[in-house]
Formats: structure tokens, sequence, C-alpha cells
């Protein structure tokens, strides 16, 4: 803050006062002060609007799948350990030609890999899942596309050696799903109540006019977003939620009633504090939602949507933009992923338009059902689907915009899975592979060392031949999410010592490796 200027220091104490309206008090606390003049530090060498989408992948993910090296030695290892029977999960060769008679969904019915070309490959070849064709052309043509391969949740670098010594620090409660989903989301096993996607929102809410609308989930409840003094803010597809009535301010069709409810809703009944607190609480979600509502255009509206004809109603689950097309049964079905991402961009063109009063926002979203014990090739076939019509709708939707350098977005799951297959599935992992997206990153290439895929050894589970595999295949992750976390939280605008505030493991990491890079400034 600039001391000799009466207008800095006016600035300073709004940003101050809004932040203290977060935890509902109606002076600022030291916390929220101190947030304010960080946040402020940090909007002012930025001056525009950026945006942080994390879109988690609930189940874990097999990255073995989803992203593949197919240089001879990878290839010949991926197919002895995948082939495994009654129902191969191992994906063709690139080139393969799709069998149109062979089972939905399969690997020989989806055809070969796509192959994709890394600026630096690393000597080796690499290929996508064969539904993952949007992404290719991401990666390939228009790099705005970057992967960050073998990144899981760590305290320090941990090599093969070190994760057998039982003095190694590693992170509590591997190969839970809870777990882990929190780890990735809180930096801690389930029972964290901070997010560092909430964490990095405190900071950047005192830069936003509406500080409410800093953290937004268009997917429920999210760790991620839950900061020390931010509260999170919950939309669905369709928008904000209103409270009791409808969008008209309405209850059973009568403004009457409406008002009715919210004035009750709202009224302080007793001297009771809790009674208070809880007036209060809904009188803010009244208002934020009235706001949001004021601020978004409507879903319909171009480019969001395909305008309904006729005057009909506009129905999400029947707009083509919105539409995937469902390799199990060759149909177009709604994809709700793409519905989540539609609110998105519509919350995103609010605050480029000044008309939602924020200038940093962090959003989450999700796709569930990665958790493929079985018939992994059907469900992950349909998954890929889903995830790659989601993202090419969000980077279109952006570009219409005029706002991909101001979005990254990036993947997350709970965990990756195991190299060996169970028949017809995979179990519970820990590194994966994960894709970042935006007209910011540096794209078309990876960002860290690809792994190297082995082979099971004498006791049929171990795989001694790779440096990266422990027990069954799983990867040993060889890049943390904190590193990734800070990757974003540098490019948002924080500092080098709120960065290490917000992810207190990258202390174990050179200064010179807390950067992933896959960001330009």
């Amino acid at each position: 803050m600039d001391n000799s200027n009466p207008s800095s220091r006016r600035e300073f104490m709004r940003r101050a006062s809004a932040l203290s309206a977060l935890v509902g008090g109606g002076v600022a606390t030291p916390l929220a002060v101190n947030l304010a003049a960080m946040g402020s530090a940090a909007a002012q060498t930025a001056g525009d609007y950026r945006a942080v989408v994390c879109l988690f992948l609930f189940g874990g993910n097999d990255a073995y799948n989803t992203v593949l090296p197919t240089d001879s030695a990878s290839w010949s290892a991926y197919t002895a350990i995948r082939n495994q029977a009654p129902d191969p999960i191992a994906l063709r060769p690139a080139g393969t030609a799709p069998d149109g008679n062979a089972t939905a969904g399969s690997p020989a019915r989806l055809g070969g890999v796509l192959p994709i070309t890394p600026i630096n490959g690393q000597s080796r070849s690499f290929a996508l899942h064969p539904l993952l064709g949007s992404l290719q052309g991401l990666f390939n043509t228009e790099r705005r596309l970057a992967i960050v391969p073998n990144i899981g949740p760590l305290v320090r670098p941990t090599d093969k050696a070190q994760y057998a010594s039982a003095t190694h620090p590693r992170p509590a409660r591997l190969f839970s799903h809870n777990d882990q989903q929190s780890t990735w989301m809180a930096l801690g096993p389930e029972g964290a109540t901070l997010g560092w996607g909430g964490r990095m929102g405190d900071v950047l809410a005192a830069g936003n006019g509406r500080p409410a609308f800093t953290a937004i989930s268009a997917a429920g409840n999210a760790v991620f977003l839950a900061g020390d003094v931010v509260r999170q803010y919950q939309v669905n597809t369709s928008g904000p939620i209103a409270f009791g009535v409808d969008g008209s301010g309405r209850v059973f069709g009568s403004n009457t009633v409406g008002a009715s409810l919210q004035r009750l809703a709202t009224s302080v009944r007793s001297a009771h504090p809790f009674d208070a607190d809880l007036a209060a609480t809904v009188r803010r979600s009244i208002e934020a939602e009235q706001a949001l509502r004021a601020a978004l255009l409507a879903p319909s509206a171009a480019p969001f949507g395909t305008p309904p004809v006729g005057g009909a109603a506009y129905n999400a689950n029947n707009d083509p933009l919105l539409r995937y097309d469902n390799p199990l049964n060759g149909t177009p079905a709604a994809n709700n992923l793409a519905q989540q991402m539609q609110v998105v961009a519509r919350l995103i063109d609010a605050g480029l338009r000044g008309t939602s009063g924020t200038r940093r926002q962090v959003f989450f979203v999700s796709l569930g059902g990665f958790d493929t014990h079985d018939l992994q090739n059907r469900n992950h076939a349909d998954l890929m689907a889903r995830l790659a019509q989601a993202l090419s709708y969000f980077d279109n939707t952006l570009g219409a915009l005029g706002a991909r350098n101001q979005v990254t977005t990036f993947t997350a799951s709970d965990f990756g899975r195991t190299f060996t297959s169970n028949g017809d599935g995979t179990d519970h992992g820990w590194g994966s592979h994960h894709f970042v997206m935006g007209g910011a990153v540096a794209g078309g290439d990876l960002y860290g060392r690809f792994p190297v895929l082995g082979v099971k050894n004498a006791s049929n589970n171990n795989f001694d031949s790779s440096p990266d595999q422990i027990g069954n295949g799983s990867l040993l992750p060889g890049l943390s999410v904190d590193q990734l976390g800070a990757t974003l939280g540098r490019w948002l605008g924080l500092s080098d010592t709120q960065v290490l505030d917000i992810f207190p493991n990258l202390v174990n990491y050179n200064a010179d490796s807390r950067n992933l890079g896959f960001l330009r400034a």
C-alpha cells in the first residue's frame, strides 16, 4: 500500500472491510487486514482478470491409458502387462483402424492411440487415449495443452529406496480414496479443513469488489475451496441457487409469499447469538444470489449455449454444444461436465465484463466414475469421451469470449491406478499424469520426466526394472501437488512468501524446482 496516497489508503481499507464481511463481522480483523494488504499488492501488480479451474476426476483416473509412452521398450512393457484375460485393457497401437464389430468400449472398437509430439520428447514417443482427439489437437497444433507427468501428493522428493525406508516421510493413508482426495485438495488426509484453492482465495479476495464470489464450486461442497476467510460459493449448472424463491422472487407464483419467506428467514427472533448468525448468513446468501443472478448472461446466450428455436424453453440436456458422442451406443448424450463448464464460463464472462465484481477467481468442477476396478474398457472409454468434449467446449467458449489467456484449467484425481490388471480393471495407485489447459499455458510439451515402464519381477508383483514403479506397477510420483499449486499460485499473482505459506512442503524442494514452468507470466 502507498501510504502517501489517500486514495490508496481508502482502497486498502475498503478491501479490508470487504474481507471482514466474509467472516460475518463488522470490523476488519488483523487477519483480514493482513490478507487485504497482501491481496491488494498482488492485484496492483497484475491488474487484469485471471482464474484457475480445478477439474477433479473422482475415483482415480487410469493414467496408463490416458497418456501413453509408445517407444518400443515402453510399448512392449505396456502390452505385456495389460493384455491380461479375461478382458484385456491394453489399447491398440497408433494407426489401428477401429473395428465397428467389436464390443462397445473395447480397445478394438476404439482403434489406435493418438500420437502426440511433445516439444521435448525425452527421446521417446507418446500418444493419448483414442477418444481424446480434441485434446490431441490442443496439444499438437494449438499448443494450449500441456501434460504434467507422474504427479501426486508428496512430503519431499522420494525415490524407491527412500519409499522403502520407514523413516522417510510420506503422505498419510496412501491408496485411500477419501484421504487422497483430501490430500490432493487440502494437502492432508480426510479431516483437513482448508484447501489450497481456498487459501489462495483468502489472499486474492481482497482484490475483488465482491469477495464472496472469489471461490466458486459448480460441483457441490469441495474442501479444495475452503479457506480461512473465504467461504466457497456454490452454484448449480443453471447458475446461482435461489433461497426458496424462483428467479422472479416468487413462491407458488406469488411475490408476496416470496418476500414474506425471505423476511422471516432473515429476521432475528431472539437474543441468542446463533439466531442472529443464522439470519445474517441467510441474508448474505439471498443478497449474493440476487447480485450474481443479475450479473450473469443467460445460458442460452452465445457463445455459452444454443438459443432454443421458436420461443421454446432452454434445455441444457438437449443443447448440442453440451452433448458428447457416447462411445457405448453411438448416440449423443447430455454431458454434465460440459454443463458445469458452461456455468463457469458464464461466471468468467461476468468477471471480464465487471458485472460480478471479481478480478481473481478459483473454480471447482468434477467428473466421477473413475474407480475402474472392473469393466474398465467400457467405463473409461465413456469417461474419456466426456472429458474431451467438455474441455473442448470450454476452450472454444473461452476463445469466443477472448478469455483463453486469462483462464487456466487443470485436472486432478484421487490417484493413478496400478499398471497391472485384475482381469478387467485396475486397482488404486499413486502418481498420475494430468493436463493443464489455457492460453497462458506453454503447451505442446511435458513438464517433468515421464516415468519408465517396467515388467514384473519373479515375485510377480514388484517392478524392479523401473525406478518409477512400486507394487503392482503403481507410479511413485516424481512431482508433487505442491509444485503444481505453487506454479498456479504464482501465475495468479501470489508472492513467493505467500506460496510458501500455502504450500509448506515446498521448503523441501530446491527453489528452482518450485515452479514447473508450464505457465507464461
